[in-house]
């Protein structure tokens, strides 16, 4: 035997080989299962994503709401006693001794000597 024979064998016989084992590669069939088991389960973990993110964003805005309603009664607490000491600079004003103002002023006085 010479070697053009004996190549010629070994092709042959990796050639039948290659027939006998079919296809090399992905079977068309699986290919499309394993897709739609990831594209379901993207979609499932896209859907938890998406309820997971309203859930921070209603949190969020409940801790947004509750601080904006705090900010407006702090508003309406430092109103009203801007308008009982606008009310009081205007009583001294006249020359007369608002109602309060004595004992603010002692308890100033107190902390003072403290």
């Amino acid at each position: 035997m010479d070697y053009e024979e004996l190549t010629t064998m070994v092709e042959e016989q990796n050639q039948s080989e290659r027939k006998e084992g079919g296809k090399r590669g992905r079977k068309p069939g699986r290919k499309v299962s394993i897709e739609k088991i990831d594209m379901k389960a993207k979609l499932e973990r896209s859907r938890q994503s998406a309820r997971e993110c309203r859930a921070r964003k209603k949190l969020r805005y409940q801790y947004l709401e509750e601080l904006v309603t705090d900010r407006e009664k702090a508003v309406v607490e430092l109103r009203r006693e801007l308008e009982k000491l606008y009310n009081w600079a205007l009583e001294v004003d006249a020359g007369r001794c608002p109602d309060g103002l004595q004992e603010l002023l002692e308890e100033l006085g107190a902390m003072k000597q403290e």
